[in-house]
């Protein structure tokens, strides 16, 4: 069974929406935890510690996955070649913002300068947040990429059978 032949069923592409629902409402509260602990931090000598990715939002980015995975469901139900083209680009966009989020971590995680005594405790605990943030980039590339396969084959297949009766029609019609 080659990579053109791929099919995924209802019920899987409707577990495949809920993955990516539950990461992206993840990544949203993670979020929300990192502005608590950051705009908590007290002025000292050395700074505060403000993150790249906690500047850019990063994890903020996971209201994408939630429209993607949404979209994911809808075009589970309702089957009709806009609704997947829809959600395919959904799912790409969704694996573009994965790879910059999962960049700018890196990042992030590789520079490290020193804070205040007072804002050391949080600004590892963001850190180690980050780190966690950082492993679940994979779960939801890998989603939205295996999505984005089987709903390519399922794009190419259903041109191949309109090609195929156009061309039986106008063979049937000039001879």
């Amino acid at each position: 069974m080659g990579c053109g032949e791929s099919k995924i069923s209802v019920a899987n592409t409707i577990v495949i929406g809920v993955i990516q629902i539950m990461i992206g409402i993840y990544h949203v509260l993670m979020w929300y935890f990192l502005l608590v602990l950051y705009m908590g931090q007290i002025k000292g000598v050395f700074g505060t510690y403000e993150p790249l990715t906690y500047k850019m939002g990063t994890a903020l980015w996971g209201i994408a996955f939630v429209i993607s995975g949404a979209f994911t469901i809808k075009a589970a139900r309702k089957q009709n070649r806009n609704m997947v083209v829809c959600t395919l680009s959904l799912n790409m966009l969704c694996i573009m913002v994965v790879l910059i989020a999962a960049s700018l971590t890196i990042v992030e995680l590789a520079h490290f300068r020193s804070v205040s005594y007072r804002n050391y405790g949080q600004a590892k605990l963001g850190r180690e947040v980050s780190r966690i943030l950082l492993f679940s980039y994979p779960l939801e590339f890998g989603v939205a990429l295996s999505y984005s396969i089987c709903s390519c084959s399922q794009l190419g297949r259903r041109e191949e059978r309109s090609l195929e009766t156009v061309t039986d029609v106008m063979e049937g019609t000039l001879f």
